[in-house]
This record gives C-alpha cells, sequence and structure tokens, in this order.
C-alpha cells in the first residue's frame, strides 16, 4: 500500500476508532468497512501490517489483529502464512455493520471482587470466532459415517496434518503425520508416554525439583514413585541426575526444556546437550513437556537430541484454548506403534468432531495474526507486572503467561497467600509445584489472567506489591 493510500486511510479510521469509545477493535472494523465501501480498498490491496497499523492509528496491534480478523470472518479480508492481510476479491456485499458493544473483558469499570491469578487464562483475540467458524464448518462437512463410528487413525489424521503445519520448522526432531499421535490433552499425552515406559512393581520417575504437578499425579495413577532433581541457573543439574539416575534405577526423566513450571526458566542448550548424554550414557529416557511455549523454540527438543530416548508432548491449551481438549505426543524411534497402541487402549481415540475442529482453526489463515496478538497481550500484561514487582526477586520469561516471585525474608508462603487472598488476589503457592518431602520453599507462581481487564491486572500487581514491600516479621532462617 503506498503512502498516500495510507494516509488516507489513516484519516477514514480514525472518527471510527473514537466514536467507538474503549470497544476501539469494533471501530476499527466500522472504519475498515467504510473503506472498502468506499473504494478506498479495493479487491486485492493489501492493508498494512498489525504493528504498522496500529502505530498509526494509535491503537494497540490486539485491537488490529481482533479488527482484521472480524472482517476475515466474514469474507470482506483475506489472510495467508507470510503474505499478508488483503481485502477480499470481489465481496458480494457488505455485512450489516455489527453495534459497537462494550468490551467487557478489556473495559468494564466493575472489576471483579478476586482476580484469580491462580492458572493463565487467555483473552479471547479472535480464536473464539475461528471455534465457532471450525464447528459449523466440522458440522456441515464431516461425512455422516464418520459421526456414527469410533474415532481412529483415519479419522483424526487431519489433526495430525494440522500439527504438523503447526510445528512448522520446529526443533523436535524430524517425524511425518505417522510418527504423530492424538490424545486429549497434554495431561493424557504424558499418562499414555508413561504407560508405554514404565515397568516392575515400584518404578521411578525423575522429575524437575519444582515441577508441574501434573507430573507427581500421573505417576500416582500408574504406582509409580518420584525422585526430585535438582537445579540451577542452566537448568537440571546432570550431575545429579545421573548420580539420581543410578540410585533409584529410573527409567525417564520428566521436564520441560523450554519453559519450567512453575519457575519461569529454561534449560539452556548447551545443558540440553550434557542432559541428553547422561540420558544416553544410563538408557534413560527423557519426556519433554512443551505446553507452555508460545513463541519461538530456545534450543532442541530432547527429543531432536535423543532419537532413540526422547519424547515429546504439546497442546494447544496455552496458545488457543484450554477448552479444546486435545494433544500430542511424539514417540522416539521405535516407539510409535506402542504409543499408538496406548491411545487405542486408554479411550479409542479422540472424537472426531474435536479432530477435524483443530485442523480448521489450525489451518486458519488468521490464526498467525491471533497468535500474534495473545502473545502482545501476555507481554503486556508482563511488563505491568515487572513493573510493580521488578524490585523483588522475580523469573520470568518474554510471552510465557507466569511469573514465579520469591518471597523476602519474613513471609512464609501460607501467610502470604492468605493475605493476598483477603486483599483479592488468589495465587498458587510453590507448595502446589514441590515434592511432599521437599525442603519449604517461599515462593508463589503469578498466572497472567488474559479474561481480566488490565486495569484490574494492575490493581492486582499493586496490593502484591505492598505485601512483598511490608512483610509481618524478619524471622532468621
Amino acid at each position: 500500500m503506498d503512502t498516500m493510500l495510507q494516509g488516507d486511510l489513516v484519516e477514514t479510521l480514525a472518527p471510527a476508532i473514537a466514536a467507538a469509545g474503549r470497544a476501539k477493535y469494533q471501530g476499527l472494523a466500522r472504519g475498515l468497512r467504510a473503506a472498502i465501501a468506499g473504494k478506498l480498498l479495493k479487491s486485492g490491496d493489501k492493508l498494512p501490517a498489525v504493528r504498522e497499523l496500529a502505530w498509526r492509528v494509535g491503537v494497540t496491534p490486539n485491537t488490529v489483529a481482533r479488527a482484521y480478523t472480524i472482517l476475515t470472518e466474514e469474507g470482506l479480508l483475506t489472510a495467508g502464512v507470510g503474505r499478508g492481510t488483503f481485502v477480499a476479491e470481489g465481496p458480494a456485499t457488505l455485512p450489516v455493520a455489527r453495534p459497537i458493544l462494550p468490551d467487557v473483558a478489556l473495559s468494564t469499570p466493575d472489576w471483579p471482587a478476586v482476580a484469580d491469578l491462580r492458572s493463565p487464562k487467555l483473552p479471547d483475540l479472535g480464536q473464539g470466532g475461528l471455534l465457532r467458524a471450525g464447528l459449523v464448518a466440522v458440522a456441515q462437512t464431516a461425512p455422516v459415517e464418520h459421526l456414527l463410528r469410533y474415532p481412529s487413525r483415519l479419522t483424526d489424521a487431519s489433526a495430525r496434518e494440522a500439527f504438523r503445519h503447526w510445528m512448522g520448522s520446529a526443533p523436535i526432531g524430524p517425524f511425518s503425520e505417522e510418527d504423530v499421535v492424538v490424545a486429549h490433552g497434554g495431561q493424557s499425552a504424558i499418562v499414555m508416554v508413561l504407560q508405554c515406559l514404565l515397568e516392575g512393581g515400584e518404578p521411578v520417575i525423575l522429575t524437575d525439583e519444582l515441577t508441574y504437578s501434573g507430573y507427581r499425579r500421573a505417576a500416582e495413577l500408574l504406582r509409580a514413585r518420584t525422585v526430585s532433581v535438582p537445579w540451577d541457573e542452566h537448568g537440571p543439574d546432570p550431575k545429579a541426575l545421573e548420580r539420581l539416575a543410578l540410585q533409584h534405577k529410573a527409567q525417564v526423566f520428566c521436564t520441560s526444556a523450554e519453559v519450567c513450571n512453575p519457575t519461569a526458566m529454561s534449560t539452556s542448550p548447551q545443558r540440553r546437550l550434557e542432559i541428553a548424554e547422561v540420558a544416553r550414557r544410563n538408557g534413560i529416557h527423557v519426556l519433554d513437556d512443551d505446553c507452555y511455549r508460545t513463541g519461538p523454540h530456545r534450543g532442541e527438543s530432547y527429543r531432536a537430541l535423543l532419537p532413540d530416548l526422547g519424547w515429546y508432548v504439546t497442546s494447544p491449551s496455552k496458545s488457543i484454548t484450554p477448552a479444546l481438549r486435545i494433544g500430542f505426543a511424539l514417540a522416539p524411534e521405535g516407539w510409535g506403534h506402542s504409543l499408538a497402541r496406548a491411545a487405542l487402549h486408554n479411550s479409542f481415540g479422540v472424537a472426531r468432531m474435536v479432530t477435524d475442529l483443530f485442523a480448521s482453526v489450525v489451518n486458519d489463515p488468521a490464526l498467525p495474526a491471533i497468535a500474534e496478538a495473545i502473545r502482545a497481550r501476555i507481554n503486556d500484561d508482563l511488563r505491568i507486572a515487572l513493573n510493580h514487582l521488578g524490585g523483588h526477586s522475580v523469573n520470568w520469561l518474554p510471552d510465557v503467561p507466569f511469573l514465579w516471585v520469591e518471597l523476602p525474608r519474613g513471609w512464609r508462603v501460607h501467610s502470604f497467600c492468605r493475605e493476598a487472598e483477603s486483599a483479592g488476589v488468589v495465587l498458587k503457592s510453590a507448595d502446589e509445584f514441590s515434592p511432599r518431602d521437599g525442603r519449604a520453599i517461599h515462593a508463589v507462581r503469578i498466572a497472567i489472567n488474559g479474561q481480566i481487564a488490565p486495569g484490574r491486572f494492575e490493581e492486582a500487581m499493586a496490593t502484591l506489591r505492598r505485601l512483598l514491600d511490608s512483610p509481618p516479621e524478619n524471622i532468621s532462617v
């Protein structure tokens, strides 16, 4: 789009955005409709990139992404991965303009009494529309006979192919659609992997010292025992891993190389090589849970580093929606058949409606812009949190929807969580992620909740800052 046209477009959009009040994305969508109707934007014209238009009209990238998504759903715009957003070729008629409604998630002055920051929650920046459209498409196109039979590797082929597209060039080792196994979410995938691997009367699983509680819940379900591996600033301690593996005859190490939940730490590329060498030397399988990464990988997955021993698990729960209960597992060489059999005997597969819906959403050309907007919102909230809490000991990573805060001397974790809840902020304590027989850790995980207004989130951060700045007593330890 040439400079003159961009200037005219901004003049057309600005009044519509101003008239919309705080629901700016609806005003922007209305302005773009007017520009298309008035032939300022013609069929085939390329629109400015999300961030460029956001800068020109003075709104956030989230606002532009939501407006683009609305018009894409209406058929006025088209989008392609790596190509940009265009006015659709020969749109038949403009849809009836949507009324400008208050944006409850972003503008309501009636904050909820409690800011629930226990688990990350995604804002709807367009993925809700993709899911609705996908549901309609699946209902209209799925063969009736597939709606009347058990799912199978045949019926989930669309999801496995979409998973490969979704992963792109991710460093998770070579694989084809045939290597992908579909599960009922990431936790289901973890359980299936462990069912493939664990043997004996009391198998032992190694986990990170502070880790996702789902690993320990899966171990309990499978009557296995967990042993914790300490971390340093680079990731799991390889010497401790080897010592504990030999001492307890461990069969698998469950970890999260990209994003450790809850500490918001990533295992360095060099440390991953060291962990892989320990696993190779001792014949230990490594299960890499990659459910919390929403941006680029920071290093190679253990599946890439350990072709014979590395397993990879992920899901769209933290990047699209947790309501779409689907997850994916990749086995190392020689284990694909066992993993597929575990999936079959667990549930006879994932329903065709779910697998086709996932494929519809992932293949939609609007998804990349929505994913970018979601990451931008996460990072906006991270900035708010760090502006308030940065004077304390905080671990965080870009694009990751939680922070890990070590409490200052004088606070005990239970007392801090109780005081925070009394002040209207609910958190998860370190106890949720610690081994039962481990040392007491006085820290909390603060999740990014994109379903509450930024103003309410900032109020919550100010509340936590006041508590952190004023410990009740100076306890010597």
